[in-house]
């Protein structure tokens, strides 16, 4: 097998805790470099740009891009326009229209551009999609709780505009959702709570639909302390189905039918390495769609300002 050599562009908390473990556990995988700012990682070249690693860095056949989403448009443009293979973090832009001409770039470069979603990976997701497709489902509640202090410290990206704010942990449930339902959802309301010294929402209270009316509610909110809650109720005529823990515990009428180790980010790569092959692209922009239309038709709310 043909190794694809990678480097990462961004080397932030996600990059550290997720990206170095995946790719050293997936065969056909080589961490090659690192571009950051602010960090560089003992025995591997650095470089402070993505434009540095690409004018001076070693030959690469991939970049995977953990850099904040405002910047992610312009970096994937670049490592495009030299050839290489692209993945994206998620959420895989700051808007929905500008992953357009990327996925043409990629298109005629005949290079991989993959935007990431890696709680569809997480192991109980697919056997809830199975599960769901041959039952009549009657309603879908998420709450997708977390601290923001605790998984996002010091990361003042994340109420900048572009930075999704609460919706940066909530597009992983809609990725979840979008994956495990049989039909499309819309979002037909929603509500947004912005600390008032913030540029996106610490908060936020959707109401969505399928073509059938499906009933369909998510709460988010990045205040939670205590227990975190990363859970999707689903009520069928079959019983309850409960995703928790984010994807990788799933049970019928409280009792467990799957539950796995966490291999989200293995499975991303395996998946790159796969795309890289052939060319090949992947870049499902449903979940990102949900979340700019909870922001077209959200009522906004002012609440306390948010100190780190």
């Amino acid at each position: 097998m043909t190794e694809l050599r990678i480097a990462i562009v961004g080397f932030g908390k996600i990059a550290r805790d997720q990206h170095l473990s995946a790719i050293a556990a997936v065969p056909g995988a080589t961490l090659t470099a690192i571009a950051s700012r602010n960090a560089s990682l003992p025995g591997l070249p650095h470089f402070a740009t993505i434009e540095e690693l690409l004018e001076k860095g070693p030959s690469i056949d991939a970049v995977s891009l953990c850099t904040p989403p405002q910047v992610r448009r312009s970096q994937a443009a670049a490592a495009l326009a030299a050839g290489k293979h692209v993945m994206l973090e998620k959420p895989p832009g700051m808007g929905v229209a500008e992953l357009d001409p990327l996925i043409a770039m990629a298109a005629e470069a005949k290079r991989t551009l993959f935007a990431t979603w890696h709680s569809r990976h997480a192991p109980a997701v697919e056997p809830a999609r199975e599960w769901l497709t041959a039952r009549r489902i009657k309603s879908v509640h998420i709450s997708w709780k977390e601290d923001v202090r605790v998984w996002h410290p010091g990361q003042s990206w994340i109420w900048e505009p572009g930075g999704l704010g609460v919706f940066d942990p909530g597009i992983n449930a809609l990725s979840i959702l979008t994956k495990i339902l049989p039909k499309p959802v819309f979002v037909t309301a929603a509500e947004l709570a912005f600390p008032a010294n913030c540029q996106a929402p610490i908060a936020a209270s959707l109401t969505l639909t399928d073509i059938d009316g499906l009933p369909v509610t998510a709460e988010f909110d990045f205040r939670q302390t205590g227990p975190q809650s990363w859970d999707i109720l689903v009520e069928t005529e079959q019983g309850r189905m409960t995703l928790s823990g984010g994807g990788r515990h799933m049970a019928i009428e409280g009792k467990t039918v799957a539950e796995a180790p966490d291999e989200e980010y293995r499975e991303l790569y395996r998946r790159f390495v796969a795309l890289a092959a052939t060319g090949a692209s992947d870049v499902d922009l449903a979940p990102l769609r949900l979340v700019a239309d909870a922001f077209l038709l959200g009522k906004r709310t002012v609440v306390e300002p948010f100190v780190d």
